[in-house]
């Protein structure tokens, strides 16, 4: 029997977002100030909506989930990436690899099904305005909020296990800044095409069922909204839903270019920019769009502050 010499490989190397000093200079500015913009907004998010009591609905309850998701997927990858940047060795254990994509995982599907879940909530609101306090009972929230943690769960548990149970023999360089399956994939020592089916399978079915239960909420909300008869309901209506439509549309229209566009070797930069975009800018935007186009966030924040001032000049 012919022996082959391979060595299996226990860490990972990442090439990076760029080798130019400056823009290594204005790369770590620029993500600590977005990492450390997205911690306090999403954490002032979470307190601001346990604080205030008028906050303490389905519609925030699902938006303090979201800010503690979008934190933690954003710390999954922000701190490695800022430690990497001026490294002369960009390496990552086997182990850490494995943890990194698991985390990252777990925190993407999670905010996918939370995105279904606030739309179906804003479909109670609009569509059954008179029952929506029976329909988004606490039950049922807690329910579709554990929902998406399940699904995710399971998801990035099949990932991980599939991908890293592939022996990896070098080489051992990864064409990116994180652990993600697919550069992951092109390293493995073996067949992948199991690997490659379940991954369309499992992304496939909670991209489109997450996606069909949005638009089927949104088409319904649609048609709810143009059978009110005054242009400033119409507008309280929709108004109701624009900062989720916002955060909906950022999320998938990113992944969507990111994985279901045709891949070639050329478009691999393209790809990390846009990734660190997901990975890093969109949990710092969750929070403002839903602060800054949210009047009930802006005035629970308003009386917070009032509140402050006056125990101060007390």
């Amino acid at each position: 029997m012919e022996e082959k010499n391979q060595t299996a490989v226990t860490e990972f190397l990442f090439l990076g977002l760029t080798e130019q000093l400056h823009e290594k200079i204005i790369l770590f500015i620029m993500l600590s100030f977005i990492y450390l913009v997205t911690l306090g907004g999403n954490l002032g998010m979470i307190t601001l909506i346990w604080l205030d009591p008028r906050l303490h609905t389905p519609m925030y309850f699902f938006l303090s989930h979201l800010s503690f998701v979008d934190m933690c997927s954003s710390s999954s990858i922000a701190p490695k990436t800022l430690r990497d940047i001026f490294a002369e060795k960009k390496g990552i254990s086997f182990v850490g690899c494995a943890t990194q994509m698991w985390f990252f995982g777990l925190f993407v599907a999670t905010e996918c099904f939370l995105l279904a879940a606030m739309a179906y909530d804003r479909y109670a609101a609009v569509c059954n305005p008179l029952l929506y306090t029976l329909i988004m009972s606490q039950r049922v929230c807690v329910q579709l909020v554990i929902g998406p943690y399940a699904v995710a769960l399971i998801s990035t548990v099949t990932h991980t296990t599939f991908t890293f149970c592939l022996p990896f023999c070098g080489p051992n360089i990864i064409n990116h800044f994180f652990c993600d399956i697919s550069p992951l994939l092109s390293l493995a020592c073996a067949d992948i095409w199991i690997n490659k089916l379940v991954l369309f399978v499992l992304a496939g079915a909670i991209g489109v069922l997450s996606g069909l239960i949005i638009m089927v909420s949104y088409i319904c909300i649609l048609v709810a909204i143009l059978r009110i008869q005054t242009s400033d309901g119409r507008w309280k209506a929709f108004s109701t839903c624009s900062s989720h439509l916002a955060a909906v549309s950022i999320l998938y229209g990113t992944l969507f270019f990111i994985y279901v566009r045709p891949s070639s070797s050329s478009s691999m930069d393209l790809n990390k920019v846009i990734s660190l975009f997901y990975t890093v800018m969109i949990p710092m935007l969750n929070p403002l769009i839903y602060s800054l186009r949210n009047k009930e966030v802006k005035d629970a924040f308003r009386r917070k502050l009032e509140r402050k001032h006056f125990l101060i000049g007390r």
